[in-house]
């Protein structure tokens, strides 16, 4: 026997040695004692899967199912995972549910050679999945790729919106940094291996890493669980190449951008708005624009990045419940 496998062999028998020394056996002529299952509460952050058009789609759930719901739609390059800790401070006070758009997160990740990855397609899973979920209104919460999903199932159904909270999700034209010229100058015009080629760098690690970190007043905060996470799911088969393909049918969200301003004028949604003035995508301009079709929108510009519900968690829920009871609750 080697020297590691003596030791080895003497970490197994000091831990099977530890186990019996704290087993309690219980009293003679008593029953064995029955082990004890706690009671999971509603506040409890839950987690499953709804089968939608042959996929399964995944999902965070927490909060009484009487309670008034609220959707989290996820971004780039993220999944509900982004709303780990924003769950749990919404569900003493909201039905929550945050899900993983086909392909992202712990959904199935159709092919995209046989799957055609678009903001369309998933906005209609979308919208079938929170119809299977029992979510028929809700207040939606849209982050990044989330205005884009979440206006179009909106859009198809505005009574199913109770009130619109808008983190860093773009709407207007003088939303767009610097980072977007690939897009719009190459890959939109033109679609090739040579156009999409630079863009792939927005899927590496140190790229994802960056995009979670830029503008964080409080990086100490942002946990790399992130980063490791959205990058361990980007080493799956076909996900570079259906990122790919969404980046270059973002187009089209630019192209509806004045039937979401439409919209909102026209509807003038309870509207929360958390802008993060340092985000690596999208302009403080942006988030200003809104307030030119919701007047009469709150605005909170926040000291944060992207992903300002990383370090912003508990102001940006205190605000929620403050504004769902001043402005939402029996004026629905």
């Amino acid at each position: 026997m080697t020297m590691s496998s003596r030791l080895l062999a003497a970490l197994f028998s000091a831990a099977i040695s530890t186990t019996h020394l704290v087993t309690i056996a219980p009293a003679h002529g008593e029953a064995p004692a029955k082990p004890i299952t706690t009671t999971v509460t509603a506040t409890q952050v839950k987690h499953g899967t709804v089968n939608v058009d042959g996929m399964n789609i995944a999902y965070r759930e927490a909060g009484d199912p009487k309670s008034p719901k609220v959707v989290l739609l996820p971004g780039f390059p993220a999944s509900s995972h982004q709303y780990r800790n924003l769950l749990p401070l919404l569900s003493d006070r909201f039905h929550v549910i945050a899900p993983d758009y086909q392909g992202f997160g712990y959904s199935d990740i159709p092919d995209p050679a046989k799957y055609a990855y678009t903001f369309d397609a998933i906005s209609v899973t979308m919208e079938k999945f929170l119809a299977a979920k029992g979510f028929e209104h809700y207040g939606l919460y849209a982050q990044d790729y989330g205005g884009p999903v979440g206006f179009r199932i909106v859009g198809r159904n505005p009574k199913a919106l109770d009130w619109l909270i808008v983190q860093n999700t773009n709407a207007y034209e003088e939303g767009f940094t610097k980072v977007w010229d690939g897009l719009r100058g190459a890959l939109w015009k033109n679609r090739s291996p040579e156009t999409e080629k630079p863009l792939e760098d927005f899927l590496t690690h140190d790229a994802i890493k960056g995009i979670y970190l830029h503008g964080a007043a409080h990086p100490e905060l942002i946990s790399p669980d992130n980063w490791e996470s959205d990058y361990g799911l980007m080493l799956r088969p076909g996900a570079v190449r259906l990122n790919l393909d969404l980046f270059y049918d973002y187009r089209k969200n630019v192209a509806l951008y004045p039937v979401w301003q439409k919209f909102l004028r026209d509807n003038q949604p309870k509207t929360l708005i958390f802008w993060g003035q340092d985000d690596v995508f999208f302009t403080a301009a942006g988030g200003e624009a809104y307030l030119r079709d919701l007047p009469k929108a709150e605005m909170h510009r926040l000291n944060a990045g992207h992903f300002a519900v990383e370090d912003n968690a508990e102001y940006i829920a205190a605000n929620m419940k403050r504004f769902y009871d001043k402005n939402v609750k029996q004026k629905k």
